[in-house]
């Protein structure tokens, strides 16, 4: 086997097994205070202006992008010239540091437990751990809605994106799309802070995510239906016996909230995923949202075809690992086909 196939795939299973322990330092902690370092030198060189702040967030994205992408290049030149199974070593690490799966289940799943233990402020404590929105006063519902909406969101963004772009062009090409990410996550809010001057980073996101996004949620409709066979078949639990249309995961439902909800979001990618698994599960996401004391006035995603409930965190994260899977699947045979 090709030694950079073996290393994109032990590189996501390591990442089902070990996920991101947070003693050990992630690159994409570097990245940020890059990123935050940078922000700061840019903004005294560059004159406090619509055009100067513009200029200067473009330099950023360029600089952090082309530093985030130069550093694995050449560490992994030099593992290469030391031997090919240094190499090995060292892109499977990249590989395993650029992909999210477990970690996101992780982070999720502690929403959920406090949630079945009624502590609803842990519960709020953990979800602000993985969301952007303020979580001080969201009710039961409200949480697992979040919680719900960012393992869909993710779902691409931690996962999905990563993986094609590591199929692609290896631990380079996954590094400088982390940047861009982070970047994204960073500086691009529409603030007076950063209106101008992560503008770039937040149009430059769109680009890098408009493909992956769509095959993410193609690929999410199509892990909710393996899941619609798997457990109308293996399992009596997955009816609920109060609605005609009650099933837990409905690829039929997941294709037609998809094509009817994917753009009602600010973003042009966000609610790809987010209809796409709000149909598979026949719940309601995304409405009006808190961020910084600000009201942010939302369009719903999806129907409220049965009440949400905490388990559906569970259930997104069951989306989440197969659309993972089939992912990580059809980009080996893309791969094995090409090299």
């Amino acid at each position: 086997m090709n030694l950079t196939i073996l290393a994109f795939l032990l590189g996501f299973l390591l990442d089902l097994i070990l996920g991101d322990p947070h003693s050990i330092p992630h690159p994409v902690c570097f990245i940020g205070k890059l990123i935050s370092s940078s922000e700061t030198f840019l903004r005294r060189c560059f004159p406090k202006t619509k055009r100067g702040e513009l200029i200067a967030g473009a330099v950023l994205c360029l600089f952090v992008a082309s530093i985030s992408g130069l550093i694995p290049f050449v560490l992994l030149y030099i593992a290469g010239i030391i031997h090919p199974m240094a190499r090995l070593l060292v892109e499977t690490v990249m590989c395993y540091q650029i992909l999210a799966t477990k970690s996101l289940r992780v982070e999720s799943m502690k929403v959920y437990r406090e949630l079945e233990n009624e502590d609803i402020v842990k519960a709020r404590y953990q979800l602000s751990m993985i969301v952007g929105r303020d979580t001080e006063s969201l009710t039961e519902e409200g949480i697992i809605k979040a919680a719900v909406e960012t393992v869909a969101e993710n779902t691409s963004d931690g996962i999905i994106a990563p993986m094609l772009y590591l199929a692609l062009g290896g631990p380079v090409l996954g590094f400088i799309y982390k940047a861009i990410n982070t970047m994204d996550s960073m500086v691009a809010y529409k603030n007076e802070r950063y209106l101008y001057f992560g503008r770039v980073a937040a149009r430059l996101d769109d680009v890098v995510n408009f493909i992956p996004s769509r095959i993410s949620a193609l690929l999410m409709i199509l892990a909710s239906g393996i899941c619609e066979v798997y457990y109308s078949i293996f399992s009596k639990k997955n009816l609920l016996s109060s609605k005609k249309d009650g099933k837990f995961y409905s690829m039929k439902r997941a294709a037609q909230i998809f094509l009817r909800d994917r753009y009602h979001h600010a973003s042009p990618n966000s609610a790809q995923t987010e209809a796409a698994c709000a149909g598979a599960l026949g719940i309601q996401l995304a409405g009006d949202a808190y961020y910084h004391g600000v009201l942010h006035k939302k369009e719903f995603i999806g129907d409220s075809v049965r009440k949400i409930h905490t388990k559906d965190i569970i259930r997104a994260n069951v989306l989440l690992y197969v659309s993972a899977f089939l992912c990580m699947s059809l980009c080996l045979v893309a791969k094995i086909m090409i090299l």
